[in-house]
């Protein structure tokens, strides 16, 4: 489980990255680059929060099934 999480965390890591690259880049050819580049960090950007859900969704389900447990500061101390 800590393998799937990492990877995804670095999935999402590198989609944010993805995102980044394709909005720094300066269009070359004007208005149809530009199109084409917002294209690719708008599917960048759906990537990460997809990832992002599914990750959440995963963590959620394997708490329900008790294959992780919560290890975090003891409540009312």
């Amino acid at each position: 489980m800590k393998i799937f999480i990492a990877l995804a965390f670095l999935g999402i890591l590198a989609s944010l990255g993805s995102a980044l690259f394709f909005m720094m880049r300066r269009p070359r050819n004007g208005v149809e680059d530009n199109r084409r580049r917002s294209q690719h960090m708008a599917r960048a950007l759906a990537l990460r929060v997809g990832l992002s859900v599914l990750l959440f969704l995963v963590l959620l389900i394997s708490w329900k099934m008790g294959y992780i447990q919560p290890t975090g500061l003891p409540l009312g101390r």
